[in-house]
């Protein structure tokens, strides 16, 4: 299938969240990276979102040119040619994007997805992330009533942030506290700024003690009941027809126990953020291979090596198995295996 259109990724979101199951949103930054994404999707029978961030953006352009909006750009071509091949529908997302790389990563991309959208064309990403996390609330919120409506016009889905997810990733880093958990206030005055669906469609990432890295159990309480409370305030506020108006989004999801991310896809869950525990499966296998064929890889004591064995493509193939396998579990978990429509 194609990358999904607007029209489709809407109701892949709408989908999960009437049906209680969540898509794995890979992040990405080379062409084996995105087709082992791209194979564990369709080993599971889903459909799934895959995202780059600022700094795999910057890696796929080249490391002497550090563009984001080429490397994003290359990515989603890349993406459009080789996703039409596997059965499921993917939407292409770009993660994080801070206020001080908005006009070097967003705004750029919202303006080439309008431009294709008006020739005809779809937009070249679903959804972008804006990450205000960094700012006041209430500058947050405003940053993304603009964005919603830039986005409205590119035929994309806003994701917004709202609270802190605590650790580090691509250079934006937060303490581990209180502020990990967002409030009722919080999603009632996110409400009130975006609506709740009359002025574009959105996701909201709600924090209920998200990190972003490897963390060991008992450093970080999650907190899943965090984003049922967020989900009634705003529907007693608003009378909203859906007990659960958010599209809700889960970052800092690696290492996280089935049962906590089984709770919080029951609470609107539709989005999954998974990138420490896809490198680490794509890289361990390299390890391992590199280990087993020392003599083959290396040209030892004068010797020639193995020229097969140190073809990029023969530990690659390893590192995109043991990567979509890891897919397909991500998947599992998150109960959209076997969903794709």
């Amino acid at each position: 299938m194609p990358i999904a259109t607007p029209e489709v990724y809407a109701d892949m979101l709408d989908r999960a969240k009437a049906g209680s199951f969540a898509y794995p949103a890979i992040n990405v930054s080379s062409s084996q990276t995105l087709n082992a994404a791209l194979k564990g999707f369709a080993d599971a029978g889903s459909d799934g979102i895959i995202q780059v961030s600022t700094g795999g953006a910057e890696y796929l352009s080249g490391p002497s040119i550090k563009n984001m909006v080429t490397g994003s750009l290359a990515l989603a071509l890349y993406a459009h040619e080789v996703a039409a091949s596997y059965p499921v529908n993917i939407a292409l997302h770009t993660d994080h994007c801070p206020k001080d790389k908005l006009d070097g990563f967003v705004r750029p991309l919202l303006a080439a997805s309008t431009e294709r959208v008006k020739d005809g064309g779809l937009p070249y990403f679903q959804s972008h992330m804006w990450d205000g996390t960094a700012v006041p609330l209430e500058e947050n919120l405003q940053i993304a009533e603009e964005l919603l409506a830039l986005c409205q016009a590119a035929k994309v889905i806003l994701e917004i942030e709202v609270g802190v997810v605590g650790g580090e990733e691509d250079g934006v880093a937060h303490e581990i506290n209180e502020k990990l958990y967002s409030t009722p206030e919080d999603a009632i005055a996110t409400a009130k700024a975006l609506g709740i669906g009359q002025n574009g469609y959105y996701m909201t990432a709600l924090t209920f003690g998200n990190v972003h890295g490897v963390y060991k159990p008992g450093n970080v309480k999650l907190r899943p009941e965090v984003l049922k409370a967020a989900q009634d305030a705003v529907h007693q506020e608003f009378d909203t027809p859906d007990e659960k108006p958010f599209r809700l989004v889960f970052h800092g999801g690696s290492g996280s126990l089935p049962e906590e991310i089984s709770a919080a896809v029951d609470y609107g869950v539709v989005k999954m953020n998974i990138d420490t525990d896809t490198q680490y499966a794509f890289t361990r296998p390299v390890v391992g291979y590199m280990l087993t064929n020392y003599e083959g890889v290396l040209k030892v004591d004068g010797e020639v090596g193995n020229k097969k064995q140190y073809d990029p493509r023969a530990w690659g193939k390893e590192a995109e198995a043991a990567m979509s396998a890891r897919v397909v579990e991500a998947c599992e978990h998150l109960r959209a295996a076997g969903t794709n429509a």
